[in-house]
């Protein structure tokens, strides 16, 4: 996968969409990829300070944080922490952050700040495109 870029964008908040975006992108960086990660709107709080350790479960699915420990599936913090070891651009969303009322210290340390046109520039050549 030496060659290969994958272009994430995260734009919802639950737990589910934060191991869909985290898993996916993990693997690929694991694999030689490089990754970017663009969150905006809800997408936002699996990378803010505290809101990314109480993520929400969907409506119920609640018998679904048991399984998460009984395989030892990593907690989202963990997964930050493993994103940011594998070098994944964590960029988050300048104008959703505007529109929150957000600053760059309400986030996890080292993420990026951009808008729309900066996330444009990196996925452009990007081989992989993904939604969560």
């Amino acid at each position: 996968m030496a060659d290969t870029k994958v272009a994430i964008i995260a734009a919802n908040g639950s737990l589910f969409d934060a191991y869909k975006a985290f898993n996916v992108a993990t693997a690929a960086a694991a694999s030689d990829a490089e990754v970017g990660i663009f969150f905006t709107f809800e997408g936002l709080n699996l990378i803010h300070k505290e809101q990314h350790k109480n993520l929400p479960l969907p409506e119920g699915k609640e018998h679904f944080q048991e399984g998460f420990e009984k395989a030892n599936v990593p907690s989202i913090e963990e997964l930050v922490s493993i994103a940011q070891e594998l070098n994944i651009k964590l960029i988050a969303c300048q104008m959703t952050m505007d529109v929150m009322n957000l600053e760059k210290d309400d986030f996890v340390e080292g993420i990026e700040v951009g808008g729309a046109a900066s996330f444009i520039e990196y996925a452009k050549d990007a081989n992989i495109s993904l939604t969560f």
